[in-house]
């Protein structure tokens, strides 16, 4: 892949948020938003937000990349002939989404059979946009623009530990994760797709989930390593089919956390 076609792929990438941003705000902090839940044993809600933006990210690709395959939370996969992939998830945090809070995202990512080469995060409503790949990571928003960079945080003392819901995932994978919050600074909960956005930009250590799903780690996945941290399994291992993650600001970070994350 050359340097114009890695330009030309940022371009179309950063036309797909633009186009998922226009979609999406009319619905959100409005009375009439409703959302159908897809898991009957619990509550896993999609609005028509989420429809429309990945209608609209589709669309675009359809015109400009129908060589690309495309794997998309609500509209599954479309087969490409490329050896590409966009993975999307048009609003990963939902349920923050129908409670108003802005740290939900739209997550767009590019990715052939090793792995993402290019992802953003973007939010919306705040106007941020977090991007990485292709040699550079960086950010535009209310401060401007600028690169991103993660933390070099030496000690797990000392990291700051995110993840979205308190029970992580089976009661193991909890008692995992409280080893490392343990041992940190400061945890904190609920934050999505923001979280990982914040570990690309130097704010935080540490993001620890679990049952992710591909299209929920391929973005985030790109961004941070292009900001210099790094995103395995639980076991050290790559992340991008999802499962167990654990996202670092840097080596160090994570060896420690990882090691108690494994017992």
């Amino acid at each position: 892949m050359d340097g114009l076609e890695k330009t030309d792929l940022l371009k179309i990438a950063h036309a797909l948020a633009d186009a998922a941003r226009a979609a999406i705000l009319p619905h959100f902090r409005t009375h009439a938003l409703t959302a159908d839940n897809k898991d009957r044993d619990g509550f896993d809600p999609v609005t028509e937000a989420d429809r429309a933006a990945e209608r609209a990210i589709r669309d675009l690709l359809a015109q400009h990349r129908p060589m690309d395959a495309v794997l998309g939370e609500e509209f599954g996969t479309t087969e490409g002939t490329s050896g590409l992939t966009w993975v999307i998830d048009p609003i990963d945090g939902t349920r923050g989404f129908l409670s108003g809070t802005p740290t939900w995202g739209v997550l767009i990512a590019l990715s052939d059979e090793s792995g993402p080469l290019l992802g953003i995060v973007d939010q919306p409503y705040i106007g941020e946009r977090f991007t990485g790949g292709f040699g550079q990571a960086d950010f535009a928003g209310p401060h401007g623009t600028g690169p991103l960079a993660t933390r070099k945080t030496g000690d797990l003392s000392q990291a700051l530990l995110f993840t979205t819901f308190p029970e992580v995932g089976t009661p193991e994978e909890r008692a995992g994760f409280e080893r490392v919050a343990q041992k940190v600074q400061l945890t904190r909960y609920g934050m999505d797709c923001y979280a990982y956005a914040l570990l690309a930009a130097g704010q935080i250590d540490l993001v620890i989930e679990a049952g992710l799903n591909a299209y929920d780690i391929h973005a985030p996945i790109a961004l941070i390593e292009a900001a210099g941290g790094i995103v395995t399994d639980w076991q050290g291992g790559p992340a991008h089919e999802g499962g167990q993650v654990i996202a670092a600001a840097n080596t160090t970070v994570h060896a420690q956390a990882l090691a108690l994350l494994r017992g």
